[in-house]
């Protein structure tokens, strides 16, 4: 398939962000955390846009202790995309959060959600065992359009040692 030159689509040069293309700290709480979009050169095209972060953590609410979770984050674009570093900032601001895990995937979820208007999506959160129980939260937002290939997230159920 050739392209021309004239059919190609291109991202302009200053996109307005308050975090990419500059130095940035993780912020202290996810509240004060800044997601952040950008414009979606395909709105005429349905695709999948997917994000995992493999050593996502945060820290319980009660005893403070660091939790584990693979996250995996897929949506249909509307008008606008993610921008990534705004989310690998956002991810990481949960660090030093306490919440439990079911607050965390949701939460995320929705947050995204609210920004990017998307046309679905979904987020996964695969989370380790704590006291020998791995707790996976699954939510969702909005109808997968027909036609859209929509992979498994890829993420084993946890078996332990068995």
């Amino acid at each position: 398939m050739v392209i021309e030159e004239k059919e190609l689509k291109i991202m302009p040069k200053k996109i307005a962000t308050k975090l990419l293309g500059k130095q940035a700290t993780i912020p202290v709480s996810p509240d004060k955390a800044v997601l952040e979009r950008v414009p979606n050169p395909h709105t005429d095209t349905l695709y999948v846009a997917r994000f995992a972060a493999p050593e996502f953590t945060s820290l319980c609410p009660v005893t403070g202790q660091p939790d584990f979770a693979h996250l995996v984050i897929d949506y249909v674009p509307n008008k606008w995309l993610l921008e990534s570093k705004s989310l690998k900032l956002f991810l990481a601001s949960f660090r030093n959060h306490g919440a439990f895990h079911e607050d965390c995937t949701v939460a995320i979820g929705k947050q995204i959600a609210k920004l990017l208007q998307p046309r679905f999506i979904r987020i996964g959160g695969y989370w380790y065992p704590r006291g020998g129980i791995p707790i996976d939260v699954f939510w969702q937002s909005g109808t997968l359009p027909k036609d859209v290939w929509l992979p498994d997230q890829g993420v084993a159920a946890y078996r332990g040692r068995g």
